[in-house]
């Protein structure tokens, strides 16, 4: 079975044929956010996670205190139903999702993005777990998992994508997540993260399952 590092890493290198000075761009702004240690000021193991109540894609408000009562919550911050890194996470989530569940967790995915008729119709919308629209991503900034979006990725969305992130996100198109991912015991506390500020880099799900096994 291919992990999702394999997808993720086919996609880059496929990215790096097709358009190697666009890619040769994301590896500087990349590298100048590590440097900047943006990665490094999320929530830290054994600290509480920052509580939260936000919509799901049909308005319906979510509060991470309900999720907490009924056991671990699996928290993931992605960018938003338009990023191709974030579906090919999500869709190998999704596949695990039986295995999340058997071990009394609940998965809850993240994104500045509003919940409107397009993110209902979306993919990841009609996945079986919650997602949840965080608004200005406040919550992820809290959890310490945000950045402002350079100009030369925002002119690629704009110009090569056709992506109007003012819109998506209701007005706030310069800050996004930082993909992330955290579980958080039935305590509030966080007991596992990935974070990692190259956004073509996700958490393997396998590694969440281990998590949750050491938890249970």
């Amino acid at each position: 079975m291919t992990t999702l590092r394999e997808q993720t890493d086919a996609k880059i290198a496929a990215g790096r044929k097709a358009k190697p000075e666009f890619m040769e761009g994301v590896d500087e702004i990349i590298n100048e956010a590590k440097a900047k240690d943006l990665g490094n000021k999320a929530i830290q193991i054994n600290q509480q996670a920052p509580h939260f109540e936000l919509p799901n894609q049909e308005g319906k408000q979510i509060l991470l205190d309900d999720l907490l009562a009924k056991g671990p919550v699996v928290i993931t911050f992605y960018r938003g139903d338009w990023c191709p890194y974030c579906n090919l996470q999500l869709r190998a989530l999704q596949a695990r999702l039986n295995d999340i569940h058997q071990l009394g967790a609940t998965l809850v995915a993240i994104s500045p993005q509003v919940p409107d008729g397009s993110l209902t119709e979306s993919e990841i919308a009609k996945m079986e777990f919650m997602v949840l629209s965080d608004q200005d991503a406040k919550i992820a900034s809290e959890y310490g998992v945000t950045w402002k979006v350079p100009e030369f990725l925002l002119d690629h969305m704009r110009i090569d994508r056709q992506l109007d992130l003012v819109q998506i996100n209701n007005g706030n198109g310069l800050i996004l997540s930082i993909p992330a991912t955290f579980v958080i015991g039935k305590d509030g506390l966080v007991k596992w993260s990935y974070v990692n500020v190259d956004y073509r880099t996700r958490s393997e799900p396998d590694d969440i399952i281990k998590a949750l096994e050491a938890i249970s």
